[in-house]
């Protein structure tokens, strides 16, 4: 079978001859593969060309972008290395006040375990990559590190509440201005009774009406009449100490009241069983009777 032609005529605009192709079946088909292998690699050569130009330009805009980052991270450690200072110098407070609270101090090992393996000595990746994760590990010890001086500083303050507290209840004055008439013994003579019994506490010999002051924080639990000791006032201070005020002319505060250290809470006098007036003045540390001279602190001015 005789292979298929084409007959092209190629005609001129104006005058001219015209010209006549024939053209193979199989000449058509290497012209048609050339043609689109032509097109094919000019394409792959204007993607390559293009995408040449993008990765290019996409490095040049990353070296900028990490030109800028390693700025940024260089002002950042030294940021972080004032931040070390500083949380340095707060650690050093924080040891002072922490003796002050009756604390024991942070082992230092502790502290700097906050900090610890900040700058890793291996690491892969790019230089800026290298920086930035050391960078990140240090933060993260920082962090550590403050939230434990956080905690420190609560504990702390804590501690110094609760010993102001008790400092403020402790009965560390005389209540009233006198002599001491009578001391605190485990036996004496009553001086009305005629019989030996102990005396739990101090009589302070005043003119009447000489104010009572509390002697330290605390809540009034009693205050009233009581058989012997007369015109009797009671005072809670918590910590398992309580005061007792008896002989009184009057009471100035009544039963739940809150007081504090220098509060007139009675008036001197000499109700109930007194050969006159004066004030008898009881400290008991959990139900026992101790000497309360013993709570008395030298040359203190009441607040």
């Amino acid at each position: 079978m005789a292979e298929r032609k084409w007959t092209l005529v190629l005609m001129p605009h104006g005058s001219g001859a015209s010209r006549v192709v024939q053209l193979s079946h199989t000449a058509l088909k290497v012209a048609a593969a050339v043609a689109g292998a032509v097109v094919l690699l000019a394409l792959v050569l204007g993607y390559t060309t293009v995408s040449r130009s993008v990765d290019l330009r996409r490095a040049s805009e990353m070296a900028r972008e990490n030109a800028t980052l390693a700025t940024s991270l260089s002002g950042l450690q030294g940021r972080l290395d004032l931040l070390e200072d500083t949380l340095s110098a707060i650690a050093e407070r924080d040891r002072k006040i922490r003796l002050l609270a009756n604390l024991d101090p942070h082992d230092p090992q502790v502290l700097q375990a906050g900090v610890g393996g900040s700058r890793p000595a291996r690491a892969s990746g790019s230089a800026v990559l290298r920086q930035a994760s050391a960078a990140r590990g240090e933060v993260n010890g920082l962090i550590r590190r403050a939230n434990l001086l956080a905690a420190s500083f609560t504990e702390a303050a804590d501690s110094l509440a609760s010993h102001r507290e008790r400092l403020a209840a402790t009965p560390s004055i005389l209540p009233t201005s006198g002599w001491l008439s009578s001391a605190f013994a485990s036996m004496r003579r009553h001086p009305i009774l005629h019989v030996s019994r102990p005396h739990e506490g101090l009589d302070i010999s005043a003119p009447k009406g000489t104010p009572i002051e509390a002697p330290g924080a605390g809540m009034v639990t009693e205050a009233g009449w009581e058989s012997g000791y007369g015109q009797t006032l009671t005072v809670d201070h918590g910590y398992g100490i309580v005061t007792r005020y008896a002989h009184a002319s009057k009471l100035l505060v009544r039963r739940g009241q809150r007081v504090k250290r220098g509060d007139r809470i009675a008036l001197v006098g000499n109700s109930g069983l007194a050969t006159g007036p004066h004030l008898h003045y009881e400290v008991r540390v959990n139900g026992r009777a101790v000497d309360p001279l013993r709570y008395v602190l030298p040359d203190v001015i009441t607040e």
